[in-house]
Formats: C-alpha cells, sequence, structure tokens
C-alpha cells in the first residue's frame, strides 16, 4: 500500500512541477498518541507518547532559482514564496504558515539555503483530530529540508524549531511533546519524556496479541483553547497556595501521592482542588505505566488508562460526552483491556488497547454506541508504533 502511496505522490509530483534532473526526495512523519499523562505537561510532570503508523508524506525537490512552492494533494491551491522572503503570518496562507514558520526557524539558527526548493504533501493523518496533525506537517518538513539541503539539524533540535515555530510565527503557546515524539520516536517504543528538561528513555513498547485502536470523536473541539488557557489559570493558583503554606516545591508534579495528602488541606476551593490531585496523580500514573510496560504488563497499564480518563472527567474536567461515550463504551467491550482520552479534550481522540483479533467486533459495537448516543458517527482505525520521521525514498 504505501508503495502505492508513494508511486501515486511521485507522479502528481511530476504532473504538477514537470520533470528535471534533480532527484525527488519523499519524507514520512507520522501521528502520535499520548498514552498516558495528560494536561501535566505544564506542571512539571511526564508524558508517555508513542509514533503510530499513519502518516504524512512529504515530496520535496530543489530548485535552480530562489523560488519555493507549496501544494498539497488534498487541498487545492499553489503557495509561491522566495527562500530569502522574511516570511510573516498571514491568515490567507493556510497551511503554508507552518511551513513559513519553520524556515523562519531554520534560517534564525544560521542556516543558509542557497536555492529554492518545491514540495507537495500527502496526509492520511485526520486533520483536528487529536493526534498532531500540525506536528507531523512541522516536523516532517523541518526533517524534509533539513536532510534535502544537507544541515544535518539533530532530532532534539528540530522538535525545538518546531516548539518555536508554534510560539513566535503561529502565536500558539503549545508544549513540546508533539513535535517530540514525531522527530525522536523508535519503532516498538513509547517514551517516557520530562518536558521541562527533555530528559527522555524509551520503554519497549511490546503489545503482542493486542493493538490500539484510534477512536475519534469528529467533534470539533471549540472549548479546547479556552478552556486550556482556564486549567492551566487553576493550576497556577493551587501552586501558589501549596508554595504559601512553606511546601517547597517547583511544580504540582514535583509532589508525590504521599506528600500531596500532607499539603492538600491547604487548598480548600474544591475546583482547584481537583484540578491539582489530578496532576499528582496522573503523573504518578504515567511513571506507574513506564514500569508496567518495562515488565510487560498491559493489565496494569490498561488499569492506569481507565483510571486517567476517569481522572480527566471528574477532576479535569475535559472530556465532555463524546469522549466519555467512547473511552466507557470501549472499557465495556469483550477484548478491550483499557481505553481513555488523549489529548487535550472536549473533541479529538480516545484510544483503546484492544485484541487484535477482537478489533472489527469491537470498532463495530461501540459506533454503534457512540451513534445512538451523539447522532453522528465516530471513525476508528487500528495502528501499530512508528519511527518518527524519516527519509522514506
Amino acid at each position: 500500500m504505501l508503495n502505492g502511496i508513494t508511486e501515486e505522490l511521485e507522479k502528481s509530483f511530476t504532473e504538477i512541477y514537470g520533470k528535471s534532473d534533480i532527484p525527488v526526495k519523499i519524507f514520512s512523519s507520522p501521528a502520535r498518541i499520548n498514552i498516558i499523562g495528560e494536561h501535566i505537561d505544564y506542571n512539571g510532570g511526564k508524558v508517555f507518547p508513542a509514533a503510530i503508523n499513519r502518516y504524512l508524506y512529504i515530496a520535496i525537490r530543489k530548485r535552480s532559482d530562489k523560488k519555493i512552492i507549496y501544494n498539497d494533494v488534498r487541498f487545492r491551491g499553489t503557495y509561491e514564496f522566495f527562500i530569502d522572503d522574511n516570511f510573516v503570518y498571514d491568515k490567507k496562507n493556510d497551511y503554508a504558515n507552518y511551513l513559513n514558520g519553520i524556515l523562519t526557524q531554520i534560517k534564525e539558527e544560521g542556516f543558509i539555503f542557497p536555492c529554492g526548493f518545491e514540495i507537495l504533501i500527502s496526509s492520511f493523518i485526520p486533520a483536528g483530530g487529536g493526534i498532531s496533525s500540525s506536528s507531523a506537517l512541522e516536523c516532517g518538513f523541518a526533517f524534509a529540508v533539513s536532510e534535502t539541503f544537507g544541515f544535518n539539524i539533530e532530532r532534539k533540535k528540530l522538535a525545538q524549531i518546531g516548539q518555536m515555530s508554534e510560539h513566535r510565527f503561529m502565536n500558539v503557546k503549545c508544549g513540546i511533546m508533539d513535535q517530540f515524539i514525531i522527530s525522536t520516536a523508535k519503532k516498538d517504543t513509547a517514551e517516557l519524556l520530562d518536558c521541562a528538561s527533555l530528559d527522555y528513555e524509551y520503554i519497549p513498547l511490546k503489545l503482542g496479541d493486542w493493538c490500539f485502536v484510534v477512536m475519534n470523536t469528529n467533534k470539533v473541539r471549540r472549548l479546547a483553547d479556552s478552556k486550556y488557557n482556564e486549567r492551566r489559570s487553576e493550576c497556577e493558583k493551587a501552586l501558589k497556595l501549596i508554595q504559601e503554606n512553606g511546601t517547597n516545591v517547583k511544580t504540582l508534579c514535583d509532589l508525590t501521592p504521599k506528600e500531596w495528602e500532607k499539603v492538600k488541606t491547604c487548598i480548600k476551593d474544591e475546583t482547584l482542588l481537583k484540578r491539582a490531585e489530578h496532576c499528582v496523580y496522573e503523573n504518578q500514573r504515567v511513571l506507574d505505566a513506564s514500569a508496567a510496560l518495562k515488565n510487560g504488563d498491559l493489565k496494569k497499564l490498561a488499569f492506569l488508562m481507565n483510571e486517567s480518563h476517569k481522572s480527566l472527567k471528574e477532576k479535569y474536567e475535559v472530556t465532555g460526552i463524546e469522549l466519555d461515550t467512547l473511552a466507557e463504551t470501549a472499557q465495556k467491550q469483550d477484548g478491550c483491556l483499557g481505553a481513555r482520552m488523549t489529548g487535550a479534550g472536549f473533541g479529538g481522540c480516545a484510544i483503546a488497547l484492544v485484541k487484535k483479533d477482537k478489533s472489527d467486533a469491537f470498532i463495530e459495537n461501540v459506533q454503534k454506541e457512540y451513534t445512538k448516543v451523539t447522532g453522528y458517527a465516530a471513525t476508528f482505525f487500528t495502528c501499530g508504533s512508528s519511527d518518527g520521521a524519516a527519509l522514506y525514498k
């Protein structure tokens, strides 16, 4: 199938740009799931993502002039610039803004482009589905440009370039998890990542007869940004109360559950109490999940996934009827070990750990209940792990 995809991409590339003696290179960039560890990256916690085998592809070829041209297989419209331009965000440039932001950051690192290039994008990652289609575009493009021009930018730096592009060019104050896992992932592993220090460890992800099923609510996440800022503010208020009580911690996730139980009485506001408690216990679940995978204990991992979703629903309150229906219906199915929302919440995706030979029946049953509750269908696909951004051909 993949050969067919890239052959079609090469064919379309030639139809758009014509033939040349300069070779066309094709790069792949994966989507990602976060197995556990939600809404704690900005509270000093650790996250536990894995890249999955659902990809965005970028075909790229150097030009003999300074022009750069962007095209996408799915989205009509050609975007043309010059490599020496001082790029600025412009809403009418749509996805080209992500690419121009990356180029801006690469140039700020001191790299010089001797010529322009032309690209064609083909993505098989659902846009806005919570499995990081935008970061796959950013990091895949950054890697493609780095390799094509011989910059050899190390992968950790590529992730930072992606994040800085979001911060400085797109004006989105995102964390670094998505860019980091897409840049550095290794097949058959998940990454235990400290988002503050960027220390990370590869943890074996050997699922055997089991697989992850991604369940997309197909709901537009209108509340995600505003609620994200609200939750972040609540956590900051809770932390300040703990610090004012004489506890010397820099972040909520510096607290162990045992330490939290000793200091939580200083927080009188019930909402702030719930938000902080989620962070402390979710961080511990990440540590426990990584230990479970090291021991090959998928039942323990799945139990922690279920507990995570419950906490995100009851304590952090970022799920909603769509995600709750998917996760809670999934948890009841034969052949499912556990399920939880993944990503920011209020829509987007959930994931489930499902027996491979039960996946078809699982999807059918969850789809039926989801449609009954919401009135529309979800989208499902099974996935395995993947390497990060790579030269495909």
